[in-house]
């Protein structure tokens, strides 16, 4: 039987109606790392480390989607709460459309931006033609990339967790085969990946809108749609954390890349492209749980049901806070043998990816209650908060302690600076949830 939005959750089923999305969310978060992978071993440390050094900017196009896909997954599944099936299907259709058409908006323009972004970061001969070749390739396949993450949101929405994350697995594996195929195969180096990633991410993005556009048995379809610029803007406001989160992680990344670059050259960048790595496949853990859990914070709000909205609030908090802990300790514990995986055939820089690694894991201790913080208010319709928490935690905490602490320590300063930030954010998420939970009564 299928779990229901409207069903009361105890542990298991909360982590039932969950796993698909953490899993799909994880499996998106590996194309890049398949990627790395083979371009590190079987194309060389130049073209891995322009690989790293483009990517911030195509996270960009991906925060598109999870603004459409979070915010309007609340506002779908509250408006499904409040018992307005027709008119949720409407605002469905409505997200879907419009950002399929800021999909191909936004990837005419980082296609053309690609050029002056590698020289803005310093990228040279070599380099500079990797980065041409890596991020032009996938700025074609953007539109798709953005409806890939808008449908993660609302699969869930529409009841079926599930169908997304078999779309997902399909789109992994085929780019696990194309990398193989057109890297090992054809020789084709780092337009193989890139076209890999391409083809898997067109794959993950098509499936749904068939699906969709279809008779189906979910609580979804695509239809007929009126131009509603206020449920929109209100789309975008329930998602700006989201969007938040990506534009301030690009710069970040960037941030990080050249500071790294001053410091340390190629072997930085490629130690930060590891790291980078780890951080995204486990913190897609914690994003996968916030994209499985708040349609249906959201429902429950709609249907003004306190008790279920509480219920869900303790749970996840603690299931949040232990699986940091968890994440913690794995990463510390293994830190030489994912290092060796990607950059074992360098001494010194597997040297440098090993500690640094090791000083990142203290990240996941408290990161993934922070994620769920700002998905929360997301969920509860109230973008602001979202956004303020997503902002400061990702941009102003963290482009601080990179450009103060190495100041004072270094290259160590920029192994340490997140895990500052991620702290000094944990307080002022408590301060937020503290000042409103009498507003929402999420406890």
């Amino acid at each position: 039987m299928e779990i229901q939005l409207s069903d009361h959750f105890d542990y298991r089923k909360l982590l039932r109606f969950t796993l698909p999305s953490i899993a799909m969310v994880t499996f998106i978060s590996t194309y890049t790392i398949i990627d790395g992978w083979f371009v590190s071993n079987f194309v060389g440390k130049v073209p891995f480390a322009a690989l790293n050094l483009i990517y911030p900017c195509l996270i960009i196009l991906g925060a598109l989607g999870y603004m459409g896909g979070t915010g309007g997954a609340a506002i779908v599944a509250k408006t499904l709460g409040e018992g307005q099936k027709k008119l949720a299907n409407e605002y469905f259709s409505l997200i879907v459309y419009a950002s399929l058409v800021l999909g191909v908006v936004a990837s005419t323009l980082v296609w053309l931006a690609i050029p002056s972004i590698a020289r803005f970061m310093g990228a040279q001969g070599e380099m500079y033609t990797n980065c041409l070749i890596y991020g032009r390739i996938l700025a074609f396949s953007a539109p798709m990339v953005i409806m890939q993450n808008v449908f993660q949101s609302l699969f869930v929405a529409a009841e079926r967790p599930k169908l997304g994350l078999a779309s997902t697995i399909v789109a992994g594996c085929a780019n696990i085969l194309l990398d193989a195929l057109f890297i090992l195969g054809f020789g084709w180096g780092l337009a193989g990946a890139a076209w890999a990633t391409a083809i898997s991410q067109i794959l993950g993005g098509v499936f749904p809108l068939i699906y969709f556009s279809r008779p189906n048995g979910s609580l979804l379809r695509l239809g007929k749609a009126q131009l509603s610029w206020s449920v929109l803007v209100q789309t975008c406001y329930n998602g700006s954390s989201e969007m938040m989160s990506g534009i301030s992680g690009s710069v970040m990344v960037t941030l990080y890349n050249y500071q790294l670059m001053r410091l340390a050259g190629e072997n930085g960048v490629a130690a930060y492209g590891v790291i980078g790595y780890v951080i995204f496949l486990f913190g897609a853990v914690f994003f996968g749980y916030t994209v499985g859990s708040a349609p249906l914070i959201s429902y429950n709000f709609g249907a003004k049901n306190i008790p279920e909205l509480q219920n869900l609030f303790r749970k996840s908090t603690i299931l949040m806070s232990g699986t940091g802990l968890t994440l913690f300790l794995f990463v510390a514990t293994c830190a030489q043998w994912i290092a060796q995986l990607f950059v074992g055939y360098d001494a010194e820089l597997w040297r440098m990816a090993t500690h640094a690694l090791r000083v990142y894991s203290l990240l996941f201790i408290l990161s993934g209650f922070d994620i769920f913080a700002s998905s929360l208010f997301t969920a509860l319709n109230n973008g602001l908060v979202s956004a303020v928490i997503s902002f400061l935690r990702t941009l102003v905490f963290q482009s601080g302690s990179i450009i103060i602490l190495p100041l004072i320590l270094g290259i160590e300063g920029i192994w340490y600076s997140v895990v500052v930030a991620e702290s000094i954010a944990f307080i002022t998420t408590m301060i937020f949830l503290v000042r409103y939970r009498k507003v929402y009564q999420y406890y």
